[in-house]
């Protein structure tokens, strides 16, 4: 496969704006693993025009695709986990080219999976799972409960991914294998809600019971990243919050985690008078350890 494809990335070795190529072929067994080609070509640059380009190809009766991807829009997905099937290719990968161990350090970096990388990462789960938690409680009061599992669905798999990257792991895509040794726990709710023979309403009525233990003791893990934020001043607009850089990551699912957090007493809100009569600003502080 290597000598047939080489020609695809051989030119880009060359210049310097290319970081990186790793080959990632077909397990007969995982054919979905790579999209059911049978060799991907991913080429991580600096710099291109288009983010991400990908090209498809024919050789001996059989698929290739050729992917390049920038540099920025790598670290993206690294840290938002937005695609996580590029993430397993660049992890399990073989890699063809390496400037100056650019690769080599990326898996690496993945491996030990830095703090700040986990408290970020762990942050934006956990807005996600507020969010779908607080969306599939609505659902349930108002009876639509297709809805409502579809939500408590997604919030477990946030969960899920919540307790692997707390555990110091690359949460991957088959993030159910690793919480099932990680956290069997969070594994049995999903489980419950899969395959009981209790009625639909039953069984989310058990599973926001017993889910709330799970995520409440998560809280000050799972927030510790806009908590650590909150606590560089004394307190806080929304906008002031949405324009900070790093808040930016789960900015969509914000105003929802901090109602949260206040009704968990861990961050409180005042008011600041404004001209209007009995008008006034909202601002946001961390409630003192």
């Amino acid at each position: 496969m290597e000598d047939i494809l080489r020609p695809l990335y051989q030119e880009r070795t060359s210049q310097q704006n290319t970081l990186g190529v790793v080959a990632i072929e077909k397990k007969e067994q995982e054919a979905s693993f790579t999209e059911g080609f049978d060799a991907i070509l991913l080429t991580i640059v600096k710099e291109a025009e288009t983010p991400v380009f990908i090209k498809h190809y024919l050789y001996q009766e059989k698929k290739a695709a050729l992917y390049i991807v920038t540099e920025s829009r790598m670290k993206e997905w690294l840290l938002l986990g937005s695609n996580r099937k590029f993430i397993e290719w660049i992890y399990h990968g073989r890699v063809l080219f390496d400037r100056n161990e650019y690769i080599h350090e990326i898996k690496k970096e993945m491996r030990e999976f830095p703090f700040f990388g986990r408290k970020i990462k762990m942050t934006i789960e956990f807005s996600k799972l507020i969010r779908r938690c607080t969306d599939g409680r609505a659902f349930f009061r108002n009876g639509q409960y297709l809805d409502a599992y579809n939500s408590v669905m997604h919030s477990l798999h946030h969960l899920a991914r919540l307790a692997v990257i707390e555990s110091g792991f690359y949460p991957e895509v088959t993030v159910w294998l690793q919480v099932k040794q990680i956290e069997p726990e969070i594994y049995k709710l999903y489980e419950e809600l899969v395959t009981s023979d209790e009625e639909l309403e039953k069984r989310l009525e058990l599973l926001f019971i017993a889910s709330d233990f799970l995520i409440h003791s998560r809280t000050e893990n799972g927030a510790a990243h806009l908590l650590s934020i909150l606590k560089e001043k004394e307190a806080w607009t929304f906008q002031e919050l949405l324009d900070h850089p790093e808040i930016h990551y789960y900015a969509v699912d914000l105003s929802v985690l901090l109602e949260y957090l206040i009704e968990k007493s861990f961050v409180q809100e005042f008011r600041v008078e404004t001209k209007g009569q009995g008008v006034y600003h909202r601002y946001y502080q961390a409630v003192a350890d």
